[in-house]
């Protein structure tokens, strides 16, 4: 039997990247899983920050299905690396309205059906760039902080629901979003420092990303709550530093 054998599972962002290797992972793992995207690609064209798209969209895949255990809301936006004089007041709400009110509404809306099955798993992508500084443009970060609070506030709200909300926060990952950063390393030569500020010295793949949902939605997390979850290869572990260590028998 696979680890969600019998579980109902919704992904948003599942056209590709993260969402795609997980919606995949999962339904290899015994769930029924319906995947959403604004792009095609994936199961049902769903505006992740749209309030009307995703209660209707919870709500029917839960009547179709019997209902609800698992939602990873993944779905997100980049918004590029514009500094804040460079951005406008519209460019920040839309950032936010797809990276932090999307998940939002996701446990907004998840929550109830999962209520009516004893429990459920929430996940929410978050990334390292809501950690600290350095790993995205100012909007984009401050939206993933925001996911990081919104989980750690989530699952105190759902107290004694047996609804466990996490967040993973992935660090360099090749997706569509990181494409372009990708393409032009390679178009210079330099596709071997990809990653390079990180101890794993390489960049993150989609599936690594979504082992870490894998074991989030499954019962082998029953313990874990609140919790950000960092898959960066141990790049925040540490402030950027110059040192570096010969490696020597003793």
């Amino acid at each position: 039997m696979g680890r969600l054998s019998g579980k109902v599972a919704i992904v948003t962002g599942a056209a590709s990247g993260i969402g795609k290797a997980t919606l995949e992972l999962f339904r290899s793992e015994g769930a029924t899983v319906v995947g959403a995207d604004v792009d095609d690609g994936a199961d049902v064209i769903v505006d992740a920050g749209s309030e009307e798209d995703v209660r209707k969209f919870v709500n029917e895949v839960a009547s179709e299905h019997g209902g609800l255990d698992i939602f990873f809301a993944n779905a997100g936006i980049s918004g590029g690396w514009a500094t804040i004089s460079e951005q406008t007041a519209a460019d920040w709400a839309e950032i936010l309205r797809v990276n932090l009110i999307g998940p939002f509404l996701a446990i907004k809306f998840a929550a109830p059906q999962m209520n009516l099955r004893g429990g459920g798993s929430i996940i929410c992508t978050a990334s390292v760039a809501g950690l600290r500084s350095g790993a995205g443009g100012a909007a984009y970060s401050a939206s993933k902080a925001g996911v990081i609070n919104l989980v750690q506030t989530a699952c105190q709200q759902l107290a004694g629901s047996g609804i466990r909300v996490n967040a993973i926060c992935p660090g360099l990952i090749e997706t569509g979003m990181t494409r372009p950063m990708y393409d032009l390393a390679r178009d210079r030569g330099q596709e071997s420092r990809i990653g390079e500020l990180n101890p794993l010295k390489r960049g993150g793949e989609p599936d690594e990303i979504a082992q870490a949902a894998l074991f989030l939605a499954s019962d082998e997390s029953s313990y874990v709550n609140g919790a950000a979850l960092v898959v960066d290869g141990g790049l925040s572990s540490s402030h950027p530093v110059t040192r570096r260590f010969e490696l020597r028998m003793l």
